[in-house]
């Protein structure tokens, strides 16, 4: 992969910045439909991006920031998922690309961030039909040879592998059936046909690199006894390595394939292989990963007849050696450089962390700057572990992408669940003024990036990048 810049910058989703549900041509997604709750917004406005790039664009560059990983939504280009192509929409992400690569901003593009077009929700209870599959290929491909002569990095899908435990099933625009292992691992198999067929794709075109994602949760065991170990291990194996095996080589984990002959699971691994023969040039040029905490397993709260898939929920309890956020999210910056170098240790790929922040509620008075020097701990933290992984360990790291670095509503909708170094001046249910107030985080951010020295910090082991 063609050496670039180290990459610092900010990643998000498009159902939680652009807004604009029902303009320039949009179709509904599975997002459009959902009602506000006691602590969550609606999705129809968001941070208002769709009218307002050009304004965070400035805040990103101001604050040194060089790459935004964004995402183009299947239903702004395609509105019911597989008919025409909504020239309105390419026009858009034309605009908005162009505007950010005359920033200075290099474009990372996610092509699916679970926001799947609501007629193919509807009609064919989403990636879990293959004609959804297939629709979702159509449409990545359009997108790719329209912007190939713009953007050079590619995430087919965000955190993959969230297809292959419970949260699968929304993700992927499942809304009816029983939610049978049997589905899930169907509806895994589908991303990872699409994801292969994507990337042999991608590298169709010059100086374009793909990256499969997943979202990385490290994994303790509870005790030196071998049994959390060994459940532990397998968590980690069926959750995060089989698909960054896949991405890197093209395999899927020996373990994995085992379980699946065992569980009348056989014919989806051959579907899989089928694809891989008519798709050889799939393997990632970089491997990236989200990451924001990680957990402990603890082997007895496991039923023997769980799938390795379940353990993580099951077997999930507190670490009492860390600290936790407010939203119940353990700080573990070691276990970020621990994700990153036996990542690189084991696939040689550079690595990009593409997702990284904390949630905290906060309010602005109209006035004063926020103060959230946890914001600025917790960054801090993070990047002088992953500068350990490049100084220390020897891995190769191409950039570090904080989430959502511009206030957006949280995954679940939640607008107060801020993780910014910019606040939006809105609410759960008051869309307000939406006006962007950097935080005292910002002013550190920007100050980091010029200057990327030890004078940042009185720790020895502050390393320069």
């Amino acid at each position: 992969m063609k050496k670039e810049p180290f990459l610092w910058g900010n990643s998000v989703s498009s159902m939680q910045t652009e807004g604009a549900w029902n303009e320039g041509g949009k179709g509904l997604s599975v997002y459009d439909i959902k009602e506000a709750g006691e602590e969550s917004s609606d999705w129809k406005v968001a941070i208002d991006e769709y009218h307002r790039y050009q304004e965070d664009f400035d805040l990103m560059k101001n604050a040194g920031m060089n790459c935004y990983r964004f995402q183009i939504s299947w239903s702004r280009i395609i509105p019911d998922g597989d008919g025409k192509i909504n020239e309105e929409g390419l026009r858009y992400y034309s605009n908005f690309i162009n505007n950010l690569n005359k920033s200075g901003i290099i474009p990372i593009v996610c092509l699916y961030h679970f926001d799947m077009p609501l007629s193919l929700s509807k009609k064919y209870n989403g990636l879990i039909n293959d004609h959804v599959r297939d629709a979702f290929i159509r449409f990545s491909k359009i997108v790719i040879k329209h912007f190939s002569d713009k953007v050079k990095y590619w995430i087919p899908f965000n955190e993959q592998n969230c297809m292959t435990f419970e949260e699968g099933f929304q993700n992927s625009g499942y809304i009816f059936g029983p939610k049978s292992i049997k589905e899930l691992y169907k509806i895994s198999a589908n991303t990872l046909i699409a994801y292969s067929e994507i990337a042999d794709y991608i590298h169709h075109f010059p100086d374009m690199n793909v990256g499969g994602m997943v979202a990385y949760q490290e994994m303790y065991p509870a005790s030196t006894d071998p049994e959390d170990n060994m459940y532990a291990r397998k968590a980690m194996a069926f959750i995060n390595e089989d698909y960054l095996t896949f991405f890197a080589t093209g395999k899927r984990s020996p373990e994995v394939i085992q379980y699946m002959k065992q569980n009348d699971l056989q014919f989806l691994n051959d579907e899989i292989t089928l694809s891989l023969l008519k798709h050889p040039n799939m393997k990632s040029d970089f491997l990236a990963f989200s990451y924001y905490y990680s957990l402990v397993i603890d082997s007895k709260l496991i039923d023997k007849n769980d799938a390795p898939n379940a353990y993580m929920a099951k077997g999930r309890i507190p670490n009492e050696m860390l600290p936790t956020s407010e939203f119940g999210w353990q700080i573990d910056p070691v276990g970020f450089r621990n994700t990153i170098t036996k990542m690189y240790n084991r696939f040689g790929l550079p690595i990009l962390p593409a997702e990284n922040g904390i949630g905290a509620r906060e309010y602005w008075n109209g006035k004063d700057q926020i103060i959230d020097d946890y914001r600025i701990e917790y960054h801090k933290n993070h990047i002088n572990q992953m500068l350990k992984a490049i100084h220390i360990d020897g891995a190769n790291i191409i950039g570090y992408l904080g989430w959502g670095l511009i206030d957006i509503p949280s995954s679940k909708g939640n607008v107060e669940k801020r993780y910014g170094l910019v606040y939006v001046n809105r609410d759960n249910h008051n869309i307000k003024d939406l006006k962007r107030v950097p935080k005292k985080s910002y002013f550190w951010f920007k100050k980091f990036i010029q200057e990327k020295n030890i004078e940042l910090s009185k720790e020895e082991n502050y390393y320069d990048t």
